[in-house]
């Protein structure tokens, strides 16, 4: 079994200051189908143990991508690498990769134990080793006793579990997970969220993660490639991510966001700031660098940005409230503020208090609680 290591410590250097090569790195790469552009020159490195998401909408070139790295498809142009090792025009099979499919693949003729055994026999390994190995990646899984029983026997769960298994037992340099929980229902899918980033951290294996599902990439990440139509847009953190979109897609993908109606007033370095209705705020400048003063920005702020106060309270924006929605542990307010904003704006307000003091109908005033508003240029596209 790998020793553990720590993707978020881990650098782009040793201990020596010796440069660590990345474990999956991607030159130029780009896919066509016929005349369409699946790919477009994706450049992307991964560290060594990091838990890599690949995160956008429903035809975005994530799996496109992830096929390129499982050998599952030949690039058109660009250079795919390995743990170092060039892997362009390597067949699957050789490229020492696991894999977890989104319907998990597993043969319904083989038992459990048969079906983690596979990997390990088509690469000859000794029978004794396979009993081992099959066995510590059933305690691996929590599949202890199992062994024995075959795929249909099994909940959506253990068959995922079986297929992460059969994946990891022939110690792969690189795992790759393709959108594994869509079809666990949701209590289920964040239990294994959970277990399956606490396995990829015990044995420290690179990870590269498919899916469209926000809050999985946020929870479960060391960094996120968000994509969309073919192009990798930002690639950081997911709090990074989620407080400094790269672009108005990453913005708007990621997360809920309110777009306010704004101006540029004036620069201050690295800093800008706007005006929305009456009230100011700071925003980064680098992503409206080619806007000039006084003309118009979209301003984007996310639901946990804002506050309700009293309507006509000085700083802030006047608006009217037109839905309320109790989610537990907050209330979410729909409040209509013409002139500010071209659609209602949402505001994440805490505990239950909302309900009777912010009833629909009442006047609201609206202000900005935070400094991670980012604003880009109007109309800018994705």
């Amino acid at each position: 079994m790998l020793m553990r290591t720590d993707p978020l410590t881990a650098n782009t250097q040793s201990a020596a200051g010796e440069k660590v090569r990345p474990a999956v790195q991607l030159d130029g790469v780009t896919k066509r189908f016929g005349d369409s552009v699946a790919l477009h020159e994706a450049w992307l490195k991964i560290r060594p143990c990091e838990f890599m998401t690949l995160l956008g909408p429903s035809g975005c070139g994530k799996t496109t991508l992830l096929n390129l790295v499982a050998g599952f498809l030949e690039a058109d142009n660009g250079e795919i690498f390995i743990d170092g090792d060039l892997v362009t025009e390597t067949p699957a099979h050789r490229r020492e990769i696991g894999i977890v499919f989104q319907n998990y693949a597993l043969f319904p003729h083989m038992s459990v134990a048969g079906n983690i055994a596979y990997g390990l026999k088509t690469r000859g390994v000794d029978k004794k080793e396979i009993v081992r190995r099959v066995d510590d990646a059933l305690a691996l899984v929590k599949l202890t006793g199992f062994a024995d029983r075959k795929p249909r026997q099994l909940s959506g769960g253990q068959q995922q579990r079986v297929a992460l298994a059969r994946a990891l037992v022939i110690k792969p340099k690189v795992l790759l997970l393709d959108e594994p929980f869509s079809a666990l229902d949701k209590n289920l899918r964040g239990s294994m969220q959970v277990e399956l980033k606490q396995i990829q951290r015990e044995l420290g294996v690179t990870t590269i993660f498919v899916t469209h599902d926000q809050g999985e990439a946020l929870s479960m990440s060391d960094r996120i490639a968000v994509m969309s139509a073919g192009r990798i847009r930002q690639i950081a953190a997911p709090d990074d991510v989620y407080r400094r979109p790269a672009d108005r897609f990453v913005a708007s993908f990621v997360g809920d966001a309110n777009v306010l109606n704004g101006r540029l007033v004036e620069r201050r370095g690295e800093v800008a700031v706007v005006s929305i209705g009456d009230i100011s705020a700071r925003v980064p400048a680098a992503p409206i660098a080619a806007v000039a003063i006084g003309e118009a920005v979209d301003v984007f702020a996310r639901p946990e940005h804002l506050s309700v106060t009293a309507q006509g309270a000085s700083g802030s924006l006047s608006g009217t409230v037109t839905t309320q929605v109790f989610q537990g542990g907050h209330v979410d307010l729909l409040i209509d503020a013409p002139g500010v904003s071209d659609a209602p704006i949402l505001v994440r307000v805490p505990g239950i208090a909302a309900l009777s003091s912010c009833p629909v109908g009442a006047g609201a005033g609206l202000t900005i609680c935070s400094e991670d508003i980012v604003a880009f240029p109007p109309g800018d596209a994705p």
